[in-house]
């Protein structure tokens, strides 16, 4: 800066590195280049001495320094609060695709299912590892193979034939690359079956039109807020199908209800069970807002058959808690047996 005619409040000075410091009252002897400010001049009344300036100048420095590291604390603290929530995704998106395919184990046998649980937007980090949890010991019980990744490179036509059924386990966003979803489409429509929980149905998957279209069957609005969870009665709609065999008409089940634009029967889907409207508030209730997220028409389990397919979707997850109720347990077990193709499919002709 030497050399050029620049004018400085000196009271300010100081702050600006060692160098400057010694150059803090206005009485002092410049570097050549720098000349003092008049006070008057940068809205200090007249008569204002250059000693209370000097003091002005590292009051205003230390107040912005506060302000500095408080704005800091905010920022890390909400960053934090973003990814405990698992909203990290949603805040910061990702795109990013896996091209290594994880290593199978070697005893899967005929009925192994694959627990897919990757989340490019929201991540139900309760939700996610009690489902986990439960299939796995489903998948015990039963004498199924049994694998759980978030590795999308898992969707490849060689190891999606090691399996009967796939689970979307509040799996979420841009998850899978194009070769990926295409090794999937070809899998299901061949005979395979799917079942996707809670998240699976969100509106993070409106940029793969044919997984909207054939699996979820209808378009994501909001799930309830003021309070964000709410039991619920859910009642059984097709008592004689396979996926609702030893559950009774309806029962109470605490979850973040989602709602859709309209009820998937609407497209075609054949609704299992619904949630009665009137046993919970459903609306939407942040920031001052009311919305009525009411369908009239409420369905939260639902099938529908693709080729040779089968594909079930359940809108219960998002606590780990309700992967403990027992007649959630047993709607997940049927669902695994019912998606792998036995017994009747209770999906309605197509022309």
């Amino acid at each position: 800066m030497g050399g050029r005619d620049t004018a400085f409040p000196l009271g300010f000075f100081c702050f600006f590195g060692d160098s400057a410091s010694k150059y803090s009252s206005c009485s002092q002897e410049l570097p050549v280049g720098y000349k003092p400010i008049p006070p008057r001049e940068f809205g200090a009344p007249d008569g204002t001495s250059c000693k209370y300036l000097d003091m002005l100048g590292p009051m205003v420095i230390k107040i912005l320094k506060w302000l500095l590291a408080l704005g800091l604390a905010f920022v890390l603290l909400s960053l934090a609060a973003i990814w405990y929530i698992g909203a990290w995704n949603i805040v910061f998106p990702s795109s990013q695709h896996d091209e290594v395919a994880p290593a199978l184990p070697t005893d899967l046998g005929d009925n192994a299912i694959l627990v897919f649980s990757k989340t490019n937007s929201f991540r139900h980090k309760d939700g996610i590892p009690g489902g986990n949890a439960v299939l796995k010991s489903l998948a015990e019980k039963n004498d199924w193979g049994h694998f759980a990744t978030e590795n999308g490179a898992a969707f490849n036509d060689a190891s999606l034939q090691k399996f009967s059924v796939v689970i979307f386990n509040s799996a979420s966003g841009d998850m899978l690359s194009d070769a990926q979803e295409a090794a999937f489409q070809d899998w299901l429509q061949a005979g395979g079956g799917w079942i996707g929980i809670h998240a699976a149905g969100d509106s993070s998957h409106k940029g793969w039109t044919w997984y909207v279209d054939n699996l979820i069957g209808a378009d994501f609005t909001a799930h309830i807020m003021g309070p964000q969870t709410q039991a619920a009665t859910i009642n059984a709609e097709l008592a004689d199908h396979p996926v609702m065999a030893g559950l009774p008409p309806s029962w109470e089940q605490e979850e973040e209800w989602y709602s859709w634009e309209e009820s998937p029967r609407v497209r075609g889907f054949t609704p299992l069970a619904t949630v009665d409207e009137t046993s919970y508030d459903p609306f939407q209730r942040i920031f001052g807002s009311d919305r009525d997220l009411r369908m009239g028409d409420h369905p939260v389990v639902w099938i529908n058959c693709i080729g040779q397919g089968r594909s079930l979707y359940s809108a219960m997850g998002h606590w780990a808690s309700a992967f403990d109720i027992p007649e959630y347990q047993q709607l997940l077990e049927n669902a695994v047996v019912w998606a792998r193709g036995e017994g009747p499919s209770g999906c309605p002709e197509k022309e």
